[in-house]
């Protein structure tokens, strides 16, 4: 690594950050970085940049302490190799985010074999993005460890990445699902090492949390707030709000509804879902018609746009899944429900609401699962702990126990 233009440079960088303000103790850490780079260039086995701030990853874990190794690393970098100087606008990070970007090249290369492998198998993009993602930090974790290639790890390393010392589990069963798919992918790639690692894997047991859902007296107070023309919110946001709380759709569903999704002769909503890339048909009840109707003549811009909903400002684009998240939220607030810490508020709950009043008014469950576009009836077994109408016929009378009266005697 070729420091030369750094040595002779670098004091024009420290006096530009101190005729423009930097604090000396920000200052101080770009003059001990580079004394420290020019010290070891020629010890070290670096070749660029990243080296250099790969070094840290081998003593330390503390991800406040290697961000802060990037940022200063990447701006000495952009200034040494672009003659840049931080301009406190942005970060000037070495590489992209994620692990991948740091792994070795045959480790790179078992993640590229199967995103490649199973996007030809047409796995849907966001879960390949999401198992890749896993088996990165998974790999990274080994690599930490010393382990540089797939022949070399060992079940005592891969144990260490799910358990700390003490056996307390670090990592949940759905990231160890997420990994061993791409190890079973990558099977064809390197057999002995994929099927060996996969035995490593620990036996984790599936747990689910409780889910929180609606009361009756939130979903009236919903109610009441989406039909309510007192309170601040739009006709736009009261559409969206009752095309979830009536039809079950998933925000991003919702956001990525077209002006022809719905068919106003047919009584009919069809969309494209966006999870599962399948087609879905719903019918246009008139509640949801009405309101739909009150925002496209009464609110929605003029604007060329295809989509249903759109900003309010100009460009009128349309809305982002975080922007449909933002509705739930202030009808939340309109209603005066879920305002405490930790209380969910997405429009989830929504969709969660609507697949258990189906179950408890006894509608049969593959209808419900057809209305909500699961794929797999496995899907709506999270539901099914919030069906309490079916739930208290399974319950037992406790007059086959013998209990003392004193239990339910009050003073």
């Amino acid at each position: 690594m070729n420091v030369q233009n750094l040595r002779d440079n670098y004091p024009k960088l420290i006096s530009y950050m101190e005729n423009n303000g930097y604090s000396k103790t920000y200052v101080g850490r770009f003059k001990q970085e580079i004394q420290r780079i020019l010290e070891l260039a020629d010890s070290k086995d670096w070749f660029c940049y990243t080296d250099v701030y790969l070094d840290y990853t081998k003593t330390s874990q503390s991800p406040d302490y290697l961000r802060n190794k990037r940022n200063i690393i990447g701006a000495i970098e952009q200034f040494d190799v672009y003659g840049r100087y931080p301009d406190r606008r942005r970060r000037h990070e070495l590489f992209k985010r994620g692990a991948y970007h740091l792994l070795l090249p045959e480790f790179k290369f078992v993640i590229d074999y199967y995103c490649e492998s199973e996007k030809k198998r047409g796995k849907k993009a966001t879960t390949i993005y999401t198992e890749s993602h896993n088996a990165s930090t998974f790999f990274l974790s080994l690599q930490q460890k010393g382990i540089d290639s797939l022949v070399k790890i060992t079940e005592e390393a891969v144990l260490s990445v799910f358990m700390s010392p003490n056996e307390t589990l670090l990592k949940s069963c759905s990231y160890k699902k997420n990994i061993a798919a791409v190890l079973k992918a990558s099977i064809l790639y390197h057999p002995e090492a994929c099927h060996r690692i996969l035995a490593f894997l620990p036996a984790l047991r599936e747990t689910r949390k409780n889910i929180q859902y609606l009361t009756l007296e939130e979903v009236q107070k919903v109610k009441e707030s989406l039909t309510n023309g007192e309170n601040s919110l739009t006709f736009r946001d009261k559409a969206i709000g009752i095309l979830a709380l009536y039809t079950g759709l998933r925000g991003c569903d919702i956001a990525g509804m077209i002006l022809d999704s719905i068919d106003w002769d047919r009584d009919l909503i069809y969309i494209r879902q966006q999870k599962t890339d399948s087609p879905l048909e719903l019918p246009l009840t008139a509640v949801v018609g009405n309101a739909i109707f009150n925002y496209l003549s009464s609110e929605r811009p003029h604007t060329e746009s295809r989509y249903l909903f759109v900003s309010q400002n100009k460009p009128y684009s349309r809305l982002e899944s975080r922007s449909i998240g933002n509705v739930a939220a202030r009808i939340m607030r309109a209603a005066g429900i879920r305002q405490s810490k930790g209380d969910r508020k997405g429009f989830h709950i929504f969709r969660h609401h609507f697949a258990t009043a189906l179950l408890g008014n006894g509608v049969p469950q593959p209808v419900i699962s057809r209305t909500l576009g699961h794929t797999s009836p496995e899907s709506l077994e999270p539901y099914l702990s919030a069906d309490f109408p079916h739930l208290k016929e399974c319950s037992l009378s406790i007059d086959y126990f013998p209990v003392l009266k004193e239990v339910f005697s009050y003073e």
